[in-house]
This record gives C-alpha cells, sequence and structure tokens, in this order.
C-alpha cells in the first residue's frame, strides 16, 4: 500500500524497482516545500494511542510507520501525506505523534529535556520545540511537544509523571506557576497551588 502511494510514476526513487523502505524512513523530505494538487483522502488513520491504520488494520512494520511519519504534513484544511505531486488526506484523532520517552541531557540550573516519539525522532524542548499543556475532556491534562512544522506530539501518561517530577515553581506574568525548564524556558504546566492535583487525561 505504501509501496503503491510512493513508487507511481515520478516516485521512484534512483530510479530502482524496489522501494527502500528502511532507507527512506531515515530521511526528512522538505514537505514544507511541495504544493501538489490535494487528491482527496485514503482510509488511513492515526490513532490517540499513536497507532497507524490503513483499511481499519494496524501497519505492522515500524519502518514503514516511520517513512508515512516523514511524508505527513498539517495543512489548513488538515493532516495529509504529501509527495511532490500528490498529497492525501488521512484522519488523525489527537496528535500525530506520541512522545514515549524523556531524557534530561542536562540538569539545573541549565536543565534541558529532550523527548523520543513512537516515529524515531528526538527533539529538544526550547524556544523551538515548545511544550503546552491542555485541558483533557476528562478533566485530566494532556502535555504536547513540538516536533516540527505544525506536528506535535501527545506525551503518555507516565512521561507526564516524568515532567511534574522535573518541574518547579516560578514567577509566571506576576503569579507564581507550576511547570518545567528546558533550554531555558519556562512552560506553565497549572497555578502554584494546583501542581498535586495534576493528572494525566486521555492519554496511555
Amino acid at each position: 500500500m505504501a509501496e503503491k502511494f510512493l513508487a507511481k510514476p515520478g516516485r521512484q526513487i534512483g530510479g530502482g524497482a524496489e522501494l527502500d523502505i528502511e532507507g527512506l524512513a531515515r530521511a526528512l523530505p522538505p514537505v514544507e516545500q511541495w504544493n501538489p494538487p490535494l487528491c482527496g483522502g485514503i482510509d488511513m488513520k492515526i490513532a490517540r494511542d499513536g497507532t497507524w491504520f490503513y483499511g481499519g488494520t494496524p501497519i505492522a512494520r515500524p519502518a514503514l510507520v516511520r517513512l508515512f511519519s516523514t511524508i505527513l504534513r498539517k495543512d489548513p484544511e488538515g493532516y495529509v501525506l504529501v509527495t511532490p505531486i500528490e498529497k492525501v488526506a488521512i484522519t488523525v484523532e489527537d496528535a500525530p505523534f506520541l512522545a514515549v520517552e524523556m531524557m534530561v541531557a542536562q540538569p539545573r540550573p541549565e536543565q534541558v529535556l529532550r523527548f523520543s516519539t513512537n516515529v524515531g525522532d528526538w527533539v529538544e524542548a526550547g524556544r523551538q520545540h515548545p511544550i503546552r499543556f491542555e485541558k483533557a475532556a476528562s478533566g485530566g491534562m494532556k502535555p504536547y511537544i513540538h516536533v516540527r512544522g505544525d506536528l506535535w506530539a501527545l506525551a503518555t501518561r507516565a512521561l507526564l509523571l516524568d515532567l511534574v517530577e522535573v518541574g518547579e515553581t516560578r514567577e509566571h506574568e506576576g503569579k507564581p506557576c507550576f511547570g518545567v525548564v528546558s533550554a531555558g524556558v519556562f512552560f506553565v504546566m497549572a497555578g502554584a497551588g494546583e501542581a498535586e492535583a495534576i493528572e494525566a487525561g486521555d492519554v496511555k
């Protein structure tokens, strides 16, 4: 299915008869520079837990999921898979990626946090890759880490607990707030008095 989408005329990489899925998955093509016409949608969905589905069936090959993630983009009309000559719309239930691991790359006071996603990206939280916190429908909290373009990763429940563990209280816009610091940026999680009540919402 992915091979057919990417290996139509004009999409062959290097002229070979077979697509090197693993090799392509390691690359990040310049999708923001591509402006092909929208060719409708395909029956592909990224579930809230980060699982990719095609035709209602989970995509079992990690390298194939990684490949699709490298040609994913969010346009004003929604999420699309894009190549130089075509783009198709897909469904994303929440965020397209899942943040599954956090590393304290540099300790306090110059704390730096790095995150990995379920599709193999590593990002360093800071001005270029902010963290945002939203209230979930269940009343809990959902942290998101910016990956690239307009694509974000929803943090797992375990990662939220890790964020709380490295959090601190600071003055922000004239009032004490609880949040996390990375690369010199303070990301507000909640009011200082709400820190102990933080719970994960709608994440695994």
